[in-house]
């Protein structure tokens, strides 16, 4: 009999900091190796040791690049990693953006936080450098989905196509006869970029994503409420400002937009794209064009309607113009980023509209923009919140309750036990009784750090 010992490292009982660990027999394995977000209890998590010996991990295996399942892997390189990062070829490329950004990102919070006093450590530090991202490069190699690849005697894996993010897979881990499947996030049914998810046709032990477990995304009608927020911006020579994650969604609103302006649905107001990571990543869909619907027309046609910032000088043009605008800039829960500038300068006018699209993290300041604050803390001093603040559910990456069950419900067998991760308290206790009653499957939530042994 053998016996594998699954750690739950993080997604146990929130939505980031994703990181599996399974030990086995012959192989040692972490599927994904993100960092926490959100409240500070959780970010501080990112600053501890894994409570494993790292140096003993084979294998880490990347579901997708988003930083809550890939920023962890330049401090585990630190910590002693030195085995092989595998993923697709579109996940890996956008890992190495995100990773280069991120590190950007702690290096100049760091040197700001050291130059204006306001953090409470002297010196503050990086979490990570460019230094460290480049070690990890070193091990990242890639994955042809839909194929198996045999890692050692009793242990195969297969990534398969799952339509969160451009090269997203959930995975298929074959362990001495029985199945691992790690959902990863899964996508959308329908969605304007990409196509619909495949789903697991047999799951012995299934680890599933929970983000939306506890509701169903709002039907929406995307073009009225673009139309109607674009109206009111030019009425107001205001700025319309969309904080967006860097891969798919900047894409899909980049994407929507010039849908509306080919049908003259809205005028040519000037649209500003400043993200420098979601620059990186148009350039991924224009290297795997079979892993979205979009053409290399269409593609070009859509870049070719907004402008891109490409310096922190032009983020400054574009506050300074007074033209009504629409802004699209990282980071989509207002964690860090570009977007932080233009809401220092623009968040307390009555002119501005803030959308924030998909899920909000506890503890992000999209959360507390989201629930009605009245004041916001930027760059170490608070400012108040006179924008008018919208929200798109329907605009998220991730499946929604039914969407889920119907991804679970093509598994065949009866799974011995189901695993529910990657959700908030409430989301994971909704969708636990949702899937027991309807399935009649034995589910846990695993709590951060638990230790569960399965004997095969």
């Amino acid at each position: 009999m053998k016996k594998v010992k699954i750690h739950f490292l993080g997604g146990a009982g929130t939505v980031t900091g994703s990181k599996f660990y399974l030990e086995t027999p012959d192989l040692n394995l972490l599927v994904d190796c993100g960092v926490f977000q959100g409240v500070k209890v959780l970010r501080e998590q990112n600053w501890l040791p894994l409570p494993i010996d790292v140096s003993k991990i084979d294998m880490v295996l990347l579901t997708h690049g988003h930083l809550d399942h890939t920023g962890y892997l330049p401090k585990l390189v630190k910590e002693g990693f030195k085995g092989t990062i595998l993923g697709t070829s579109p996940t890996l490329d956008i890992t190495e953006i995100i990773l280069k950004d991120s590190a950007k990102i702690h290096e100049e919070e760091a040197e700001k936080a050291n130059k204006e006093g306001y953090s409470k450590h002297k010196p503050a530090l990086p979490f990570y450098t460019l230094e460290d991202v480049k070690k990890t490069l070193h091990l990242l190699n890639s994955a042809e989905s839909e194929k198996w690849i045999t890692l050692a005697s009793n242990c195969k894996v297969r990534f398969r196509y799952n339509g969160h993010i451009i090269g997203s897979t959930f995975i298929e881990l074959d362990l001495y006869e029985k199945r691992f499947v790690f959902s990863g996030d899964v996508g959308r049914a329908e969605d304007d970029l990409l196509d619909t998810p495949l789903r697991p046709d047999w799951a012995d032990y299934l680890f599933v994503e929970s983000t939306y477990g506890n509701k169903n995304h709002p039907q929406e009608d995307l073009e009225d409420i673009l139309i109607d927020l674009i109206s009111r911006t030019i009425h107001e020579r205001g700025a319309l400002i969309i904080p967006s994650f860097a891969v798919e969604r900047l894409q899909s609103l980049m994407y929507l937009l010039w849908k509306l302006y080919k049908k003259n649905k809205i005028p040519n107001i000037p649209i500003f794209v400043d993200s420098p990571m979601g620059s990186n990543v148009l350039d991924v869909f224009e290297r795997f064009p079979t892993w979205h619907k979009l053409s290399i027309q269409e593609y070009h046609n859509m870049c070719n309607h907004v402008s891109i910032v490409s310096s922190y000088r032009e983020t400054w043009e574009t506050i300074d113009d007074p033209r009504p605008k629409i802004v699209i800039a990282g980071s989509g829960m207002v964690t860090g980023g570009r977007v932080l500038t233009y809401l220092k300068q623009l968040i307390d006018s009555p002119s501005t509209t803030i959308l924030l699209v998909g899920y909000m993290a506890e503890g992000t300041r999209g959360r507390q923009l989201l629930e009605g604050t009245h004041e916001l803390k930027l760059f170490g001093k608070y400012r108040p919140v006179k924008a008018k603040i919208y929200h798109l559910e329907s605009l998220s990456a991730h499946a929604d309750q039914q969407e889920l069950l119907h991804w679970i419900k093509s598994i065949k067998n009866i799974p011995e036990k189901v695993f529910l991760i990657h959700g908030e308290t409430t989301a994971l206790d909704t969708f636990k009784v949702k899937i027991e009653d309807e399935t009649g499957w034995r589910c846990h939530i695993p709590k951060l750090h638990e230790v569960v042994e399965i004997l095969l």
